[in-house]
Order: structure tokens, then sequence, then C-alpha cells
């Protein structure tokens, strides 16, 4: 355990955060920026004596629990959550559970697509966000629940075997065995995680395919690079499928394209206009 170190980074984080940033108020004058240090020991749920030791580099190694509770009060991120662990001589557990907040510049990104379709994906393959064009060219995300939104419940437990898959897509088999590959990785990520373990456990009850591919025990799938979506408007249209990693999130953005010039570049212009607007298939 550092102590001069920890209680330096403690004295640093502590001062960059303002009364409003966590719903208190400003209260009168303050000598000192940011919180007071009673103030970050009431939002950690431990005594001011301790968090001030803390802070002067007289207090013994604080358990896991303080450390977590401290990281909370200031608005830590995981960078900073894994370092606070270190300096305090107290390796950090695993994350608590798969990212779901999108920033926002991956949300500004997604609308300034409006010739590609793009999601993004948890680590768990749930959607957790989406454009336009991707709603009309997958589905209308906004009128699911949650729970609805996840690609491995409905490529397992809806039924792809002899009908068109959910969301139009054609290689059903291929998706369900990256899918899987991939969730068995992120199961080892979060192996506290109530969501995840949820979904492992819905996915083997449910689905004998996904029973074989999760004993397999695979964990590297090789990337989609073409995809095809049968749509109940435009038809079959192929896409090119790249994938970017956000790694201090475990979010992933899907982008589908259209090569220019191709019938399927023409069907998602017409889909760009569309947009999310109901569409009938055709009778």
């Amino acid at each position: 355990m550092d102590r001069r170190e920890l209680a330096g980074f403690l004295r640093s984080r502590r001062e960059r955060i303002t009364p409003a940033d966590v719903g208190l108020p400003a209260g009168g004058r303050r000598r000192t920026p940011g919180l007071r240090r009673e103030e970050v020991a009431q939002l950690a749920f431990i005594s001011t004596e301790y968090y001030t030791r803390l802070e002067q580099a007289r207090a013994p190694r604080p358990s896991r629990e303080v450390l977590t509770g401290v990281a909370r009060a200031l608005r830590l991120s995981d960078a900073e959550r894994d370092h606070l662990h270190h300096l305090a001589g107290a390796p950090p557990g695993p994350p608590p559970g798969p990212p779901r907040e999108v920033r926002q510049s991956i949300l500004d990104l997604l609308d300034r697509l409006p010739q590609a379709a793009a999601v993004v994906l948890s680590a768990t393959y749930e959607v957790i966000a989406w454009n336009d064009l991707a709603a009309a060219l997958m589905e209308d995300f906004s009128a699911l629940p949650r729970r609805d939104r996840n690609l491995l419940r409905r490529a397992f437990l809806t039924g792809w075997s002899g009908a068109a898959p959910p969301y139009g897509l054609a290689e059903s088999a291929e998706f369900a065995r990256n899918a899987a590959s991939h969730l068995r990785a992120t199961a080892a990520r979060y192996p506290d995680d109530p969501e995840v373990a949820e979904l492992v456990r819905d996915l083997l009850a449910g689905s004998e395919e996904f029973g074989r591919l999760w004993a397999s025990h695979d964990v590297c799938a090789l990337p989609d690079l073409c995809k095809s979506f049968h749509h109940p408007l435009v038809g079959r249209i192929t896409v090119n499928c790249d994938v970017l990693d956000i790694a201090d999130r475990d979010q992933r953005v899907v982008i589908y394209t259209a090569a220019p010039g191709s019938p399927s570049a023409e069907a998602l212009r017409l889909l760009s206009v569309v947009g999310t607007q109901r569409m009938d298939v055709p009778g």
C-alpha cells in the first residue's frame, strides 16, 4: 500500500468534483475547490475521521468495500477505480457488469452516418443504441422492451430454424456461432454479474443449439465481413459489416454499408428515406 500516493490521488479527485455534481447544496463559501472531506465520507458511507486519515496517509489499508464506496463517491472512471485499488494494495476484482451507457460522441457518430445502418452492442449483444437506418433495416428497437433488444435471445430463443430469422438476417448459423463465442468470453469477464448469468441460464434452458455451442468452449470468433438481410420491402440486401471496438466501455459499434452503385446500396437509400415508418409486407 502506497499511503502517500493514495492520499494525493484522493485529494486530487475530491477537488475536481463540485457539490452540484453529486446533488449536494453548495452551502457557504469554500476555502478549497471541490467537495469537503465530510461530504465524500457521507457519500461513501464511511466516517469522516477515517476518510481524513486516508488523505493524511495515516490510515490502515482500506477494505474493498471502503474502496468501492470511495470510488463511487468520487465518480471515478474504470481506470481510476483500478488505480485506486492498486495504490491501496488491493487489486481490483472484476467490473460489476457490462456497461450500457453509450458516450455522447458515439451517439453523434451514429447520426452522422445517414447512408449506413449502425448499432451499438453491449458485451451481451444487447442493442443499446442505433440510428434510423438500422431501425428501418433491422427493427424499430424503440418499440421493444429492453429484454427483447438482446440479439442472443432473439437468435436462440425465438426460433430461426426453418423460418426467416429475426431482423431478416440470412446467415443465422454463422451469427449464432460467433455470438456464443463472444458470450463465453463475456461471462468470464463478468463472473459476478446477475444479468450475464441469467442470460446464459435462459439460453442453455431454451436452446439445444446454444447448449452445443456453449459446450465447445470456443472464445475466438471470426469477424463477419459480409451479411445479408431479407427485408420485406426491398428484398435481399447484402452489406459489408465493420465493427469498431469501444475498449473502455466493452461495447462495439456495428456498421452496415453497401457497395457503391450496387442494388443493395439503392435499397439502403430507399430505406433511409422510409426511415422508421411502418412498412407493410407486400401481399
